[in-house]
């Protein structure tokens, strides 16, 4: 059974990640309409995995007793100056998100909710990799500059663009 203090901050979480979700969306939208179509159908992946992370959420509070709300949103930002505010204004998401988690955890450590605890190592996890994902994209970029023909190799590259952070499980 949840606490009414936890089931709070869960759902808290859970608009979180829908507004996380929209951001990339409205993301997508802008680059699709400016020609990016590598980092439209990236930010469209991105987006679908916020929903994923926002469902698990709701599964999650409501198995444990609670009652997951579905709330309404903050209009996303829906225009960048280019697409390195673009992915700067991603990392920052993530980093935002990073915060949020961390502080859900420390919330579960002092309720001694471990059930919920053992649930958000998954996102913790996840949390790096968004990160690290985020700093290497922002790293191509800076080595891009106002290249063209390098933005155009990094619009054909970045769907195939993986990272490997320290969180990850090897391979058995």
């Amino acid at each position: 059974m949840l606490s009414k203090s936890i089931e709070a901050a869960l759902n808290n979480q859970i608009r979180i990640e829908a507004e996380s979700s929209q951001a990339y969306l409205a993301m997508a939208v802008w680059a699709e309409v400016k020609g990016l179509e590598g980092v439209s159908n990236f930010m469209y992946d991105q987006s679908d995995e916020e929903r994923e992370h926002m469902l698990k959420l709701v599964k999650f509070v409501n198995e444990r007793g609670g009652h997951a709300h579905i709330s309404e949103l903050k209009a996303p930002s829906v225009t960048f100056q280019s697409y390195k505010e673009l992915f700067e204004k991603l990392l920052e998401h993530e980093i935002f998100v990073s915060e949020s988690i961390n502080e859900l955890v420390h919330i579960s450590l002092q309720e001694k909710d471990y059930a919920t605890h053992n649930f958000l190592q998954w996102y913790v996890a996840e949390q790096i990799e968004e990160e690290a994902m985020a700093r290497t994209i922002l790293d191509k970029v800076k080595m891009i500059g106002d290249d063209k023909g390098g933005l155009y190799l990094f619009d054909r590259d970045i769907q195939q663009l993986t990272v490997s952070s320290a969180a990850e499980t090897p391979d058995a």
